[in-house]
């Protein structure tokens, strides 16, 4: 087999770089080696997180591909992943398709994630083909857009269909599926373990396949939802538990000023976003 290499790349004790500076410019620059870390041919979406974008191939959320999400059904940790490049989608006037969520989606808490209720299409699919046939269409419908699908029992050639698929879809697309598929083979060339964490950094993002070198190490990223933000300075680890309940403390006065009372609980703001949502011909719309 090695005699049958061309004299002109010096045959088969030739050192690669010697064979790369051979190579015509063009060819050389779409050569991929396994120890670097891969610029797939697609564009790419920032995630929000910088960790994360400097491990993934590209920069960034791979579009015109699969990407694939192992996480344990009581978790539910894929919005804190993904809101931040579906509030950027979303600011571009692309729709959420959610294919099969196994709960329904909380449009309030979306709303302050930055994703509008008005853009999600909720699409009730009780069966797996039914799963399988709404997240092909989705994908299939042109423009850009985020398509969301919970695949728990999707089979190896079915992922190879949906990647077929995601070629031509210009937006992302993300599949869940539960942690024991891991062992199964997968056409997905995007594949993350997600789990939450403790205390500062709840997300733990452990890389499993990537057009790149492996990845061992998870990535802790530091991301809550929204509606936790003005509670985090009560959320720090303590070196003993508290007994009973928090009890408001008055402020002592301080040189020249009067002591302060113990501020009351915040209130809900006046105007908090109310969606509401009917469903027809088996999928969720917005009003």
């Amino acid at each position: 087999m090695h005699s049958a290499l061309p004299a002109a790349f010096g045959g088969p004790t030739d050192r690669w770089g010697t064979l790369e500076s051979r190579l015509p410019a063009h060819v050389a620059r779409a050569m991929w080696r396994g120890r670097d870390l891969g610029c797939g041919p697609s564009d790419v979406l920032p995630s929000g997180f910088a960790m994360l974008d400097a491990e993934l191939p590209g920069g960034g959320w791979p579009t015109r591909n699969v990407i694939e999400v192992l996480q344990a059904a009581h978790q539910q940790a894929e919005w804190r992943l993904l809101s931040p490049v579906l509030a950027r989608l979303m600011q571009r006037g692309a729709p959420l398709f959610l294919v099969a969520p196994p709960h329904v989606p909380g449009l309030q808490g979306l709303h302050a994630e930055g994703v509008p209720a008005r853009q999600v299409i909720w699409v009730q699919a009780h069966t797996h083909a039914e799963r399988l046939w709404a997240t092909e269409q989705a994908l299939k419908a042109g423009g850009l857009s985020a398509v969301l699908a919970w695949l728990p029992q999707a089979r190896p050639e079915q992922l190879r269909r949906l990647q077929a698929c995601a070629g031509r879809h210009p937006g992302l697309c993300v599949v869940f599926r539960p942690m024991v598929a891991q062992a199964e083979a997968s056409a997905a060339p995007l594949r993350l373990r997600l789990e939450l964490g403790p205390w500062p950094s709840p997300l733990q993002v452990q890389l499993l396949k990537r057009r790149g070198p492996l990845h061992e190490q998870p990535l802790a990223l530091a991301r809550w939802p929204a509606g936790l933000k003005p509670l985090l300075p009560t959320l720090l680890p303590l070196k003993r538990p508290i007994p009973g309940p928090a009890v408001p403390v008055a402020v002592p006065a301080e040189a020249g000023l009067p002591a302060r009372e113990p501020s009351a609980p915040s209130e809900w703001p006046a105007e908090s976003p109310r969606q509401h949502a009917v469903a027809v011909s088996g999928v969720i719309a917005p009003n």
